[in-house]
């Protein structure tokens, strides 16, 4: 497992591209399950009957299936970066307004001849990241604060070597594919049964539908429902295994570019239980360096847990596990205060020589300075407000 192993990285290729070929078939899964559905729900015939209508009514709706997709996903390919933004509320960063991350990007990409990315921050406490895009012009690297205020340059580094991995292997490309068309199936999936809890049966029935039998609509539906269920089932499970199937190879890969597994497995702990993103949607969260879940809803979990990757690095790349650890809360007070407002506007604590904290002590025996006439606001009479002698002070 590293990034080198270009054997693996093909293999895993063509596997992703047999799984998202059977991924875009479940579309026309669905389309003959509407069609059945619409069926049993219209007209009351034997089963052999209603299978035999379905069939020609999937092949009308094929082509307009296909052409209805294909939109869908040229939509969705020039514009999904945009979509993405504005659930997560990501924006472009330069060089200027974020040195420190811009420039462990652009060294790790200088270091192998990758394209640099675009850089994207995402202000939130959450600590997490994620690649997007479909080509060189659109790739793009997200990071958020949270992940910028506890992580240091090592292992930030570590976290930009495991999306570079991800952009490097084609994985982001395959995903965002797969979501794209998993969002079809979805969009088609709950529109057929919309379609379904809005129709009501047909009461009126021609003479030429004696032939046809009786008693085959509710076999019809329950086939019509159980295809839409295994449809959904089916690409929740392939979007699954696309990205489980590439976590550990992009951690590896980061261990690639970095020479240090120490840092890839410090940061995953640090970013293990704390990378949720609020209101970002799950198929961004499946992007993400680690995408949370607990108890039952890890079942359906897009990432292997932190301790198998974990365990993945230290068997194979010889890093050390420090066990879970443990994030002192944030320091607020210095972003309350700029909140509040800066010393130029005289709000909040202002530090320095003209500030409110005092400063050290005057050595034992020294003379004390005579008490100020003209106590501070908030000072009590016959305190000083300056405690360091200095030019200020009282003359020795």
């Amino acid at each position: 497992m590293a990034y080198g192993l270009y054997s693996h990285i093909q293999s895993n290729r063509r596997r992703s591209v047999v799984l998202l070929i059977g991924l875009f078939g479940l579309v026309y899964v669905l389309v003959f399950a509407g069609a059945l559905a619409a069926e049993a729900l219209t007209v009351d015939a034997s089963l052999p009957w209603l299978l035999a209508k379905a069939r020609a009514d999937f092949v009308k709706a094929v082509p307009f299936a296909t052409i209805g997709t294909a939109i869908w996903i040229a939509i969705a390919w020039r514009f999904h970066q945009a979509m993405i933004d504005a659930v997560t509320g990501g924006h472009d960063v330069t060089r200027q307004e974020q040195p420190r991350l811009y420039n462990l990007l652009e060294n790790l990409c200088i270091s192998r001849g990758i394209p640099m990315p675009k850089l994207k921050i995402v202000e939130d406490d959450a600590l997490n990241a994620f690649a997007t895009g479909l080509n060189e012009k659109q790739y793009s690297v997200t990071v958020t604060t949270g992940l910028l205020d506890r992580l240091d340059d090592a292992e930030i580094e570590a976290v930009l070597g495991h999306e570079l991995t991800h952009i490097r292997n084609g994985d982001v490309r395959l995903m965002v594919i797969a979501v794209i068309i998993a969002g079809v199936i979805s969009f088609v999936a709950e529109l057929v049964f919309r379609i379904g809890l809005n129709t009501r049966w047909s009461s009126s029935r021609s003479s030429s539908d004696s032939d046809r039998g009786k008693g085959g609509g509710a076999a019809a539906l329950a086939i019509a429902v159980a295809l839409l269920a295994v449809a959904w089932l089916l690409s929740s499970v392939i979007r699954f295994a696309l990205s489980r199937s590439r976590e550990f190879l992009a951690d590896a890969g980061s261990v690639e570019l970095t020479k240090n597994p120490d840092a890839m497995i410090s940061a995953l702990r640090k970013i293990e239980g704390r990378g949720e993103l609020p209101g970002a949607t799950s198929a961004v969260m499946e992007l993400c360096v680690d995408n949370p879940r607990s108890g039952f809803a890890d079942v359906f979990a897009t990432h292997p847990s932190v301790d198998s990757r974990v365990a993945a690095l230290v068997k194979f790349a010889g890093g050390h596990d420090p066990g879970p650890i443990a994030l002192p809360p944030l320091d607020d007070g210095a972003g309350e205060a700029d909140q509040a407002g800066g010393p130029e506007d005289g709000a909040g604590p202002r530090h320095g020589p003209w500030g409110d904290a005092p400063g050290p002590a005057p050595p034992p025996g020294a003379p004390q300075p005579p008490p100020s006439p003209f106590p501070l606001p908030g000072q009590n009479p016959g305190q000083n407000p300056f405690p360091i002698p200095g030019p200020w002070g009282p003359r020795r």
